[in-house]
């Protein structure tokens, strides 16, 4: 049998059933896994090793008695530090929020997954307010690629991505506006989605935001997406509820009757390194040599629409900022604090409206670009893994979302969008493929990704602590 740590969820399920393998022997297994591999990464803000066996020891009940309360009971998950779970402060990333008080009550999709049995093994890492897209955080410290130590995760769900590729648990749980499950998932080559927004059901909703799984393999997302998407009346923008087995449901995409738009370069932003537009023509290719009809699109996303979307950001974040006392604004990471002010803090009501009308543009020229195609094929981050300890590519206060322009739109325009790693760079680092799909097809994109998942070329062996 393969080490715990290399089984998925659906493999530590049929384990379960056929008695081969107890939640508590899982639990300490990754508990060890995780020992062997945090002093290097720094991938975790707390571990709850009693919390975790006992939650293990209850799920081993349930699958003595043949009652497991789902296809999940008994599986270990990290979740992302900003989603709230019962009993744990959520500080989202900065020292200026080190007294956060714990958390009253669980997010809804911490709920879903603590209803269905599965077993909270901790939190992860994230950069300060989640306004990165890195793992340097003025709370956590830096947390590392587990490909290389000395390459960044990305982030904003930093901790989640290093987590998942070194093994420390099937699943894994991470939220989303701008790319940050998307953008950690190409960097440390594993498979991540970001629902259609409101198809997982957050508290608080915001616009853009979404939670999302993160995992090595596509069919434990789809297993995921089975709890996460139950009903939660405190998401006020969630979507009706629908009974959607997302694993069943899988296999058996037709692939001779896709059209699939393959978008080469975004043409603003940060040019696209020559071995991530080569992984993205060889996913595209293998597509149509699989029977798809793949066609080169334009890009639709204007240099004037991404800096209205970094201005909106920058305002967003710049009015949370002010209200903080200067002796908590003297904790944040001064690059974010420097990010958010620099032009933030002389913005008028105007200045603001036209950022959020450039925001809206961006929506509806991602609506229409997508709108003649079944799915649209894409680069994730448009750079290979950067420096371990850099705030962002480029270290520039001023330019510091360059890097998400094949991601963000897809967050303001609702659109569910997946990354899943193809191949690894000339240095063996990861790189991913976007994948994205209508508004409201969250399965759609899960199938093909499934389908690529197959066509892919062979994967590296996972990263090994020394």
């Amino acid at each position: 049998m393969p080490p715990i740590y290399e089984l998925s969820a659906t493999e530590l399920i049929a384990r379960y059933r056929r008695r081969e393998l107890s939640p508590v022997g899982v639990a300490n297994a990754l508990l060890a896994r995780i020992d062997a591999w945090e002093q290097k990464l720094n991938a975790m803000y707390r571990v709850d090793r009693d919390g975790a066996l006992a939650q293990a020891r209850a799920a081993e009940a349930r699958w003595r008695a043949g009652a497991p309360l789902s296809a999940l009971d008994g599986v270990p998950v990290t979740i992302k530090e900003n989603i709230a779970t019962r009993g744990d402060p959520a500080p989202i990333g900065t020292l200026a929020n080190e007294d956060a008080p714990p958390a009253t009550a669980d997010a809804p999709p911490v709920a879903r997954l603590r209803e269905g049995g599965a077993v909270i093994l901790g939190k992860t890492t994230m950069p300060d307010y989640g306004m990165l897209s890195s793992g340097l955080s003025s709370l956590h410290g830096v947390t590392r690629n587990p490909w290389r130590l000395d390459r960044n995760t990305s982030g904003s769900s930093s901790g989640a991505g290093a987590a998942a590729a070194a093994g420390y648990a099937p699943l894994h749980l991470g939220t989303d506006i701008g790319g940050s499950v998307r953008l950690p998932a190409t960097h440390c080559g594993i498979f991540a989605l970001k629902p259609s927004l409101g198809r997982v059901p957050i508290h608080p909703p915001y616009m853009g935001r979404a939670t999302g799984p993160m995992t090595r393999r596509v069919a434990d997302a789809a297993l995921m997406m089975n709890l996460l998407t139950r009903p939660d009346a405190r998401d006020f923008m969630s979507l009706p509820p629908q009974e959607t087995d997302y694993l069943a449901r899988l296999e058996g995409l037709d692939l001779k009757s896709l059209r699939i738009g393959f978008l080469a370069d975004m043409r603003c932003g940060l040019p696209v390194h020559p071995e991530v537009a080569a992984a993205a023509a060889a996913a595209a290719r293998a597509l149509e040599t699989a029977g798809c009809a793949v066609e080169e699109m334009r890009s639709f996303l204007s240099p004037a629409m991404l800096d209205g979307m970094c201005r909106f950001f920058e305002a967003r974040s710049y009015h949370d900022y002010a209200q903080l006392p200067a002796a908590k604004q003297a904790k944040v990471l001064p690059f974010i604090a420097e990010w958010c002010s620099w032009r933030a803090k002389n913005f008028s009501g105007r200045d603001v409206i036209e950022a959020y009308g450039l925001v809206m543009a961006m929506r509806e020229a991602a609506v229409a670009a997508c709108r003649r195609y079944d799915f649209v094929l894409s680069p994730v981050s448009p750079i290979l893994p950067y420096e371990a300890d850099s705030p962002a590519p480029g270290n520039d206060p001023h330019d510091a979302l360059p890097h998400i322009a094949f991601t963000v739109p897809y967050n303001m325009s609702e659109q569910p969008a997946a990354s899943l790693n193809w191949s690894f760079s000339a240095d063996g680092l990861p790189v991913g493929v976007q994948l994205i799909g209508h508004r409201f097809d969250d399965l759609g994109v899960l199938r093909l990704a499934h389908t690529l998942e197959a066509l892919r070329p062979a994967q590296k062996a996972w990263p090994e602590p020394d």
